[in-house]
């Protein structure tokens, strides 16, 4: 009788990882991490100034009000990822080749559960990008199917997706969303009259748009997709943070989001959950040992890189669990509402959508007669204002033109609070003052 012995770790046996993720929670044994995590303390911080002194690197000087462009990481987290790097040198084989798999298992593992997915569905990759051209560069594309994505939908997915047309004879057709918007039922009203036309291969939906940041009903667009035989990826590179995250509750087909936004996570993290029907049609953009070894054994290990982004995501957890996602993202709330009701009070305008619709970022209108130094609202214009209110006050916050307005995209995380805003709330009418008087 042949015996049957387990293989050693490394690159070359990810196939372990599989295994390992499909323990049941009672008997997966977590490894020991070879150094210390860095402490997070008893979560008793004020947010605002306090949190941005205690576990943030961002300058005093900058009114930072563009969390959702890079986010900003966690101190924790970045001492993490610098202990894990210096062990990494001391002895590189040993870390590579012995430790490192299960490390990794153990993170995916606890992911899964703060987004209620399991483990075997959820793998952990460089960024949000790479995930989506996993996905769509692994799809059974035949000529003539058609890719509905928005408007709204990020510039580089729609270029990606142009790609992926050009070379597969596939169709985009894109649905336009209008703003300002009354309510999600116009989302859902849009996306049932074109799942209508029959003929829609895949549906790629923003869970929160960059230049639009509403909180799409992905839930509802999900069943509505389905309904109709349309596969969805969610592009949710905004939303792990920044709202709660129930990947079981949405149900998607592919959903992709970073870390190293909402998160704070040091960057170089993002997930990628597929369903597990999809799993044996998704492979990583990059091929490497893990190739036939199962859908987790194959992101696990993608070339030779620095994994420590994602190592750090165990101090990035520590500091959620700690401060609890209720009370960071109830703050988050609660500011992202005293923001907008002081602006809009303060310009006199509108938002893009109704409050309710918007989760840790929101867009304002600009005062009316910022429109007078402009003959034509656009890109251009909006890249006018914003560098105004960078270079004259120091203010880092994204204008966005849409559909012939300008609009300010604020973002509100624990380290920012309402003086922030009223920063800017002034900076805009000096210069709304001071276009008005040419």
């Amino acid at each position: 009788m042949a015996s049957t012995v387990k293989r050693g770790f490394g690159s070359f046996h990810a196939s372990n990882v599989q295994e390992l993720l499909s323990l049941p929670k009672d008997e997966y044994i977590p490894p020991q991490l070879p150094f210390t995590l860095p402490p997070i303390g008893d979560g008793l911080v004020i947010f605002g100034s306090e949190t941005k002194k205690a576990f943030f690197l961002l300058e005093d000087e900058c009114c930072f009000l563009n969390h959702g462009a890079f986010g900003a990481a966690l101190k924790p987290a970045l001492e993490m990822a610098r202990t894990c790097q210096l062990y990494t040198e001391r002895q590189p084989l040993r870390f590579y080749d012995r430790e490192l798999l299960p490390f990794l298992v153990h993170v995916y593992r606890r992911m899964a559960t703060f987004v209620n997915c399991c483990p075997t569905d959820l793998v952990l990759v460089n960024n949000a990008t790479f995930a989506t051209n996993s996905v769509l560069n692994s799809f059974p594309w035949t000529a003539g199917d058609v890719i509905l994505t928005f408007n709204i939908t990020y510039g580089a997915v729609k270029k990606l997706v142009q790609h992926i047309c050009s070379k597969t004879g596939a169709v985009n057709r894109e649905a336009k969303l209008t703003f300002p918007m009354a309510g999600k039922e116009e989302v859902l009203e849009v996306l049932r009259t074109h799942l209508d036309a029959g003929d829609i291969t895949l549906v790629i939906i923003d869970h929160i748009p960059s230049n639009a940041p509403v909180v799409l009903p992905v839930a509802e667009m999900v069943q509505l997709c389905r309904a109709k035989e349309a596969r969805v990826l969610i592009d949710g590179a905004h939303a792990l943070g920044s709202i709660p995250l129930d990947l079981q509750a949405i149900d998607p087909d592919y959903y992709v989001s970073n870390c190293h936004k909402w998160f704070c996570s040091p960057k170089g993290a993002a997930i990628l959950y597929v369903t597990p029907a999809l799993q044996h049609q998704v492979r990583p953009a990059v091929i490497s040992h893990g190739l036939g070894s199962g859908f987790s054994s194959e992101f696990v290990w993608t070339g030779l890189h620095d994994y420590s982004p994602v190592l750090a995501l165990h101090t990035v957890l520590d500091f959620w669990e700690t401060m609890t996602p209720t009370a960071i993202r109830s703050y988050i709330s609660q500011l992202l509402k005293d923001a907008t009701d002081f602006l809009i009070k303060c310009w006199n305008t509108r938002l893009a959508a109704p409050l309710e619709m918007f989760g840790s970022m929101a867009l304002v209108e600009l005062p009316e007669n910022i429109y007078s130094m402009f003959t034509t609202v656009d890109y251009s214009a909006a890249e006018m204002v914003q560098n105004y209110l960078y270079t004259a006050f120091n203010i880092e916050v994204p204008i966005k033109s849409l559909q012939g307005k300008l609009y300010v995209r604020i973002s509100a995380h624990i380290h920012n609070e309402l003086s922030d805003y009223e920063k800017l709330g002034a900076a805009v009418l000096t210069y709304s003052n001071r276009t008005s008087s040419q």
